[in-house]
């Protein structure tokens, strides 16, 4: 190592620079110089009564400062309560809370108190709807309760048929008519029990198009207990019942409802509802119907209703008189079921009054099975049991069915 004042490198024994590995000289270290120690910090001394000079000289003594005691607090007394009256009663005052809490507007949600009062244009429009309910179930029972029922189950029915079959019949009687209403009408006297002008039957199925079939009135079939007559026959001799009968047998259709109105019934319901609107393709004149009117669409009233519905007076006879019969049935329908029907209480009660009057249906027959009938024969399609020719019998002329043409029809409602 260098000695002092040989320079900064280290050297050997023998006075050569010591070298590193890359021929570099080493540095000699330095020696250490000795690191002064800092004198220990001094306490303050501990703090003396302090003495206080005066301007006169005199010294004195300031005495310690001692902890107070600790307050003494009064026993509690015990609150006697006094009855009122006596001495020193004093009337308990609810305590007046000069800020009272606030709740806290945030936090958890609260639940709403249920308000079952009716609101604005909506809860008027619920009582409106409420009031017409209530009314049409009043109007409903009413009406049930003034229907005429009969008698219309066959002595003897055939088994159960698909879907729901209505036996819809336009009687010909004349009872209940005034001298006047029969010149009116041009109905002719009263003949008593009378005959069926109409003969139709309605099937409904489960899910499909109904089908509304007519059965011309001078159709040959057989009368059970009777033998071979015209089909209307059936009900000047045995009423419903048979005409009922009849029906099942010739077709293979059960009759589950039946409905019956008369001449008088039918002018009555299509005055009621203000008139039918019919579109005959051809003139008809007819004076044993009391009917004149012209090709193309016009108004019909009740009297001239009836005669449209009653009348032959056309090439094929009882064949067009059944079509017509259709057409006036459907149209008198959608009349009656119409907003202007159904929203006008001066046309809707004279009509629901005139039908339950009028009509006649079955002992198990109510109106919410006619509401049944009514919607059914909307789009419903029409039908005439197939004729193959006409012949005289001893009975009249009559027709004759189409034994494979009827087959299939009646073949698609069972």
């Amino acid at each position: 190592m260098d000695s002092p004042g040989q320079g900064d490198f280290a050297r050997d024994s023998q006075g050569r620079p010591i070298l590193d590995r890359f021929g570099r000289p080493v540095r000699a270290r330095q020696p250490q110089r000795p690191n002064p120690q800092r004198a220990p910090r001094q306490q303050p001394p501990p703090p003396v009564n302090e003495t206080r000079v005066f301007k006169q000289g005199t010294p004195r003594q300031t005495p310690p400062r001692q902890t107070p005691p600790p307050r003494q607090t009064p026993p509690r007394q015990q609150y006697v309560p006094q009855q009122p009256g006596q001495i020193g009663h004093v009337r308990p005052q609810t305590p007046i809370i000069a800020n009272p809490p606030v709740p806290p507007t945030g936090g958890g949600r609260r639940r709403k108190a249920l308000n079952f009062k009716p609101r604005g244009c909506l809860g008027s429009i619920g009582l409106l709807l409420a009031a017409v309910l209530v009314l049409s179930l009043v109007v409903a029972l009413w009406a049930d309760s003034q229907l005429n029922r009969v008698d219309a189950t066959p002595a003897e029915q055939i088994g159960n048929t698909a879907g729901t079959n209505w036996l819809l019949v336009g009687s010909d009687s004349r009872q209940g008519l005034s001298e006047e209403d029969i010149a009116r009408l041009g109905t002719g006297g009263d003949i008593g029990v009378g005959r069926t002008d109409t003969i139709m039957l309605l099937h409904i199925p489960t899910t499909g198009q109904s089908t509304l079939m007519s059965i011309p009135r001078d159709s040959y079939v057989n009368i059970p207990g009777w033998g071979m007559d015209k089909v209307n026959a059936a009900f000047s001799i045995g009423g419903p019942a048979l005409l009922a009968q009849t029906v099942e047998e010739s077709t293979g259709l059960r009759i589950d409802h039946y409905a019956e109105i008369g001449m008088g019934g039918l002018a009555n319901m299509v005055d009621s509802v203000g008139g039918v609107e019919m579109c005959p393709a051809e003139p008809i004149q007819d004076p044993l119907a009391n009917l004149d009117i012209q090709a193309g669409c016009q108004e019909f009233d009740g009297a001239t209703a009836l005669g449209y519905v009653r009348t032959r007076a056309t090439a094929m006879g009882d064949l067009d008189r059944v079509v017509r019969q259709r057409e006036f049935f459907a149209a008198l329908l959608s009349t009656a079921t119409s907003p202007a029907t159904l929203l006008n209480p001066f046309r809707l009660f004279p009509m629901i009054s005139n039908a339950v009057s009028t009509f006649s249906v079955g002992k198990g027959d109510h109106v919410w099975h006619m509401v049944r009938l009514v919607m059914a024969m909307r789009g419903v399609k029409t039908e005439t049991i197939p004729i193959a020719y006409f012949e005289d019998y001893d009975v009249g002329n009559v027709a004759i069915w189409d034994d494979a043409g009827s087959e299939a029809l009646f073949e698609q409602m069972r």
